[in-house]
């Protein structure tokens, strides 16, 4: 234990009582308590399968000398809160997740930890958790789900929302709809495509915290069984050779992170992440570092939303290893970090192979000679905004359109489905930042209304909130400063014109400094005054979008 004199001396006697009151024998105090922190729950598809996941880790640790406790960790489906009220609860409940572990581990001593995770914001929030506790700790998460079928074709959570879009503009009828309701999300697991939880759980094993595989194996899979096992029983290797965490998560492998983000074309949410997990590590995630890293790193997957390949395609090509592999080929990556394995990176992708050029194009043949996520700058966001470029349409690239604005998601919804955008509009959805939303709510519907509509390819959407990783299209979210923090996307009006340049990283609203200077003096902020409970406190002390949206104590 961390603590010796839990199992030893007349003075932690009561402490030793308590634990023979959960059955536990004296020779399960005298060997290291391993934490497995489970995410487990009947709501969220992808984890509705982590209880197995949690017994196979506890088989692990048992076989390899520890014993196990179990206790959990909330996580909120974002597709299932999608498009209300309940998206202001997702963002939060990351540092929810990292608080409520951080108490739970250190308040009962354990000695190493097992997080089971799998969703958006449960895999950052345990990663912000194991830094913070940084005692050794291993990932192992509940895998991804299988893609589904309609008309022959493989289909995703980003296929299903984009329907309602198609059918709102009478392109498919309701039987059509209803194909894609039972069809596109198949089985247990992180939704199938490159979203944010797979993301993610990809970015564990860059980072080093989750053993191969962790990040493509899918949930149905045997294999996945098997990797919790073997997880449990690193657990082990960890506590006895002290290998910590922030060992782990150094400054180099946050870039190989950020690297491999490019690569693999991630979720947008990376950028609010990767910075928050960085910062409970003493490392600084800025946007610049960002473009920098990508304006070097190829993009060499093009998995859904982007492309047509999914979860279990990357895993049969070779999982992230193999992509990894690749990067190294040209130096991109740092191969010489330590990993949860005891090995470094370099020897744990030695051996992998890209089995599939199509899924993983080769270094020298890829999608695009830089990474899936840009940050732009100008007058409309001097700190800062994040767009996922490999999931734009090439003719969006650079877009000169006019502003359609909105106050909140509701109202922008409202207008697409009433068929009030059009072929050149630039879609305005503002006071849906961090603070001003509060919550920063995701803005799946909207775009997939977009695209389902078919003017991905002529409209774009930008907002201070922010996206799913289901989410293509010029969708430009994590606006800095955000809205109710007198930001310029405030004081858009309708009409104006905004200028999008992605492959330059500019965004600009075309209006004269003299207007804009007017406008300040004469528009009011709008402040939300129903906000009640722990999205209140949330608001009063979460930092902006460029931050990482971390909680300023």
């Amino acid at each position: 234990m961390v603590f010796d004199t839990k199992v030893s001396g007349a003075p932690c006697a009561p402490q030793r009582s308590l634990l023979h009151a959960l059955g536990l024998t004296k020779e399960e105090m005298e060997r290291p308590l391993v934490g497995i922190v489970s995410s487990y729950n009947e709501i969220v598809p992808g984890h509705m399968n982590l209880d197995k996941i949690v017994e196979a880790v506890k088989l692990g640790v048992a076989m390899a000398g520890g014993t196990p406790i179990v206790f959990p960790a909330i996580a909120v489906c974002d597709g299932i809160a999608m498009g209300h009220k309940g998206m202001k609860y997702s963002l939060v409940t990351r540092d929810l997740i990292a608080d409520s572990t951080e108490a739970m581990a250190l308040a009962h001593a354990f000695d190493a930890l097992v997080m089971v995770p799998n969703c958006d914001k449960n895999v950052p929030g345990l990663l912000m958790a194991a830094a913070r506790v940084n005692i050794p700790t291993i990932f192992v998460s509940g895998g991804p789900m299988l893609a589904g079928h309609v008309d022959g074709k493989r289909t995703s959570l980003s296929s299903m929302f984009e329907a309602v879009g198609a059918y709102k503009a009478g392109k498919i009828d309701e039987e059509k709809l209803c194909d894609y309701e039972l069809n596109a999300c198949p089985t247990c697991g992180s939704c199938s495509g490159m979203y944010t939880a797979n993301s993610h759980n990809c970015l564990t094993e860059v980072l080093g915290m989750g053993l191969r595989g962790n990040g493509t194996i899918p949930a149905v899979y045997s294999r996945r069984i098997e990797l919790a096992k073997h997880a449990g029983m690193q657990v082990m290797e960890l506590y006895r050779k002290n290998i910590r965490p922030r060992d782990i998560m150094t400054e180099k492998a946050f870039q190989n992170a950020l690297t491999a983000d490019m690569a693999l074309g991630c979720s947008t949410n990376s950028m609010l992440h990767l910075p928050a997990i960085a910062h409970e590590c003493g490392v600084e995630i800025n946007l610049d570092i960002a473009n920098q890293i990508s304006a070097k790193t190829p993009n060499l997957c093009h998995l859904a939303p982007a492309g047509h390949t999914y979860m279990e395609q990357l895993d049969e090509a070779g999982g992230v290893y193999a992509v990894l592999n690749e990067l190294s080929k040209k130096g991109l990556i740092h191969t010489d970090v330590m990993t949860v394995t005891g090995k470094t990176l370099g020897e744990n992708i030695a051996d992998a192979v890209n089995r599939d050029p199509e899924v993983i194009r080769p270094i020298d043949n890829p999608y695009s000679e830089t990474g899936g996520i840009a940050v732009l700058r100008g007058n409309l966001a001097p700190d800062g905004c994040v767009v996922k470029r490999s999931a734009v349409a090439p003719e969006m690239l650079v877009h000169e359109g006019t502003a359609k604005v909105f106050d909140s998601e509701e109202e922008a919804i409202e207008a697409i489905y009433a068929g009030k955008i059009v072929s050149g509009d630039v879609v305005v959805i503002r006071y849906e930042g961090p603070a001003g939303g509060p919550g920063m709510r995701e803005m799946l519907n909207p775009t997939s209304a977009i695209a389902g509509m078919g003017l991905d390819k002529e409209v774009a959407l930008i907002t201070d909130g922010r996206f799913s990783g289901a989410t293509r299209g010029a969708a430009i979210g994590h606006v800095s400063p955000e809205a109710v923090r007198g930001g310029l996307i405030a004081y858009v009006q309708d009409g104006d014109k905004i200028a999008i340049d992605i492959p330059n990283y500019s965004i600009r609203l075309l209006v004269s400094d003299e207007e804009i200077q007017k406008r300040k003096a004469s528009t009011k902020i709008k402040v939300k005054t129903d906000v009640t409970g722990y999205l209140a406190r949330y608001a009063k002390m979460v930092s902006s979008a460029d931050k990482g949206a971390i909680i300023n104590y």
